[in-house]
């Protein structure tokens, strides 16, 4: 299998359609690009909305450069730009649309609510026409949601005509304000939280349905729809339910997704852990049908936003995760002429081959293994707020979670497994049954997780009792400031914002404890018990594991977590090394396919940790940036092996274990 480049890339309308095509195809020739995407009135060229004769001229342009592409053996899809609008800087609704408005009544100017029946005909009409064309995908861009709209605070969907589909629901008149102070009430949620949800969603639905039925119909059943999706935390406050709305896009059993995993910019190498984990978490999202093409976004353009080191990465990232298709976009919005960019080019050219390696180890795979990360997609329904009005403070993300064990070389999954960890606000969203299946195995809690559930009353199968979350600016004059081991081993959580206070009942292990600046005790700071149901559960007083300062001995504390959790049949794989050495774990029908990133600036010669007696890998690949893969080689010793050779900042280390 080889990795399939998608160029995501704009020509305006004007004199130099046909001359800016074929050099686009001949660029595509020379870089290995499969498809172009081709962008509709994006960016610089977004006056708003296109009016009759905008889209007229966009048509002609999508119509001439399609034909052109399709001649050189390319594949072709469009991009509209907008579907509601992304932010308004400054243009003003042409159209006639109903906006969007605020939580705290803010309107915008040119982005449209899912409610406007004006909108919803423009929208169907306008994907209906350029489906006539047949594109591969017709996409809906990421501002197909409810939060993300600037100037908007936080998003739209407090506009009228959304007040009244609410109100109807409710059988009662609203107002903005009320409904505002009741979603985001402190306390059990308010009824009307998961009934607004419900509203949203399904008015999303529906555009969905309208728009999927308008490019079967116009495309002859030729064309698939896109969606490019946004942070699965955020989506959750908006109520969306994901496998209604693949289902509603399906055009013919089919659809895609595009799902955001990496900076637009410049970045540090530890976000590496973030990609993988953002890629996992939306394939444990998507009907197994669902395509994914991942977006690799270099914005505003070119390697001044981001280095070519650091796209390879999250190319390499996106290829292990399974990705049907990379979706690449390298180009600035406005150049024209492909020809301007060789870079992106020899960018291209020099990834393919680790790309193609990735594809094919990842074509084998059944699935990920490592420690899961309990998920809850309506999270935000369930979550307890701390304060009224502010919507954003629904969304609840499991991303910092993942990074603190993925950081640490610990591999984690989305996928259920003998190990899971269940961090922070999801646990609200927990029922009592699952938390009861989750305490027969290995359960990993942070302090904010573990407090929630000793308030449900299984404080006796945690081991620890939690009189309360103490906030750091109200920890009293001697704060906590350390954590000490049974060694006398020091760590910080001198810049956690809150710590559970853990009172540990007999039988619980106490691995470490937290004093304040003069020595005191304050408190357990990790605990370990074997249940009364034969579970395996540890406590951290954070509530902020990922705060934590990473250090030597801290990774040593959650490895010794991980094994004792395990039991009696350990079987992951631990990373040790060098900081930051980031694991992503494929269960394969002949063992596993084990993939680590270096995101940290500094070489490093990764050992791994494994339960039994470690033989050399029969295969194993270097992926160092923008190079071949070469062979590489790991060193047995007793239980753990260790690369003979330095892995380069962001390189990748490939090998297969059984």
């Amino acid at each position: 299998m080889s990795a399939r480049y998608h160029l995501r890339y704009q020509l305006a309308p004007g004199p130099h359609t046909e001359r800016r095509a074929h050099e686009l195809a001949s660029f595509c020739a020379r870089s290995g690009v499969d498809e172009v995407v081709l962008l509709l009135a994006a960016e610089e060229f977004h006056p708003g909305h296109p009016t009759p004769d905008e889209e007229d001229a966009w048509y002609d342009t999508a119509a001439t450069a399609s034909a052109i592409l399709r001649a050189a053996g390319l594949d072709v899809s469009l991009n509209p730009w907008v579907t509601t609008g992304h932010a308004d800087r400054g243009r003003r609704d042409r159209l006639g649309f109903a906006p969007m408005v605020g939580p705290d009544g803010t309107t915008a100017t040119a982005q449209a609510s899912f409610a406007c029946p004006v909108w919803r005909t423009w929208l169907t009409s306008h994907y209906g026409r350029f489906a006539e064309l047949g594109f591969r995908v017709l996409w809906l861009e990421d501002d197909f949601r409810y939060h993300n709209h600037a100037p908007l605070t936080w998003g739209g969907g407090f506009e009228p005509l959304m007040l009244e589909r609410f109100a109807r629901a409710a059988g009662e008149p609203v107002t903005r304000e009320r409904l505002v102070a009741a979603v985001t009430a402190p306390g059990p949620p308010h009824p009307w939280r998961a009934l607004l949800q419900r509203v949203w969603c399904t008015a999303q639905s529906e555009v969905a349905s309208l728009v999927a039925e308008a490019v079967e119909k116009h495309s002859e059943g030729r064309s698939r729809l896109g969606l490019m999706s946004s942070v699965p935390g955020t989506h959750s406050v908006e109520g969306r339910d994901w496998t209604d709305l693949f289902e509603r896009l399906s055009i013919g059993g089919e659809a895609v997704q595009r799902p955001h995993f990496a900076p637009y910019g410049d970045a540090p190498g530890t976000t590496l852990s973030s990609c993988v984990w953002l890629l996992e978490e939306q394939r444990s999202l998507r009907p197994a049908h669902i395509r994914s093409e991942p977006e690799i976004e270099n914005w505003p353009h070119t390697v001044w936003s981001k280095s070519d080191t650091q796209t390879w990465s999250e190319l390499v990232a996106a290829q292990l995760s399974g990705a049907d298709a990379l979706l690449l976009n390298l180009h600035p919005t406005y150049t024209g002429d492909a020809g301007r960019h060789p870079r992106i080019a020899e960018l291209l050219r020099r990834s393919r081959p680790a790309l193609d390696l990735a594809a094919e180890r990842a074509a084998t795979a059944l699935g990920t293994a490592g420690v899961c990360l309990v998920l809850r997609p309506d999270t935000a329904a369930h979550t307890r707020t701390a304060r009224a009005g502010a919507l954003g403070d629904l969304a609840v993300d499991a991303t910092p979670g993942a990074d603190f064990l993925l950081r640490y070389g610990v591999p984690v999954t989305a996928e259920d497994a003998p190990v899971r960890a269940l961090f922070g606000r999801t646990a609200h969203a927990v029922s009592d049954a699952d938390v009861q299946q989750l305490l027969h195995e290995g359960l990993l809690l942070d302090g904010t997780a573990a407090c929630i559930l000793a308030q449900r009353g299984f404080a006796e199968l945690l081991g620890v009792e939690i009189s309360e979350v103490i906030d750091r600016e109200a920890a009293g004059p001697y704060p906590y400031a350390y954590e000490r081991t049974g060694d006398g081993t020091l760590l910080s959580v001198n810049v956690q914002p809150a710590l559970a206070r853990l009172r540990p009942l007999d039988g619980t292990a106490v691995l470490s404890t937290v004093h304040t600046p003069d020595g005191g005790p304050w408190g357990a700071a990790r605990t370990l018990r074997t249940n009364a149901v034969g579970g395996r559960v540890a406590v951290l007083a954070a509530t902020a594991p990922a705060l934590l300062p990473y250090d030597d001995e801290g990774q040593r504390l959650l490895h010794a977590l991980v094994r004792a959790l395990e039991g009696p049949h350990p079987s992951l794989p631990l990373v040790t090394g060098g900081p930051h050495l980031v694991p992503h774990l494929l269960r394969t029908p002949g063992g596993r396919h084990l993939a680590i990133a270096n995101g940290s600036a500094d070489p490093a010669r990764p050992r791994i940790a494994l339960p039994h007696l470690a033989p050399a890998p029969a295969t194993a690949r270097l992926l160092t940036p923008l190079s071949p893969p070469a062979p590489a080689s790991l060193t047995p010793d007793g239980t753990h092996l260790t690369l003979a050779a330095d892995l380069p900042h962001r390189g990748w280390l490939l090998l297969d274990l059984p």
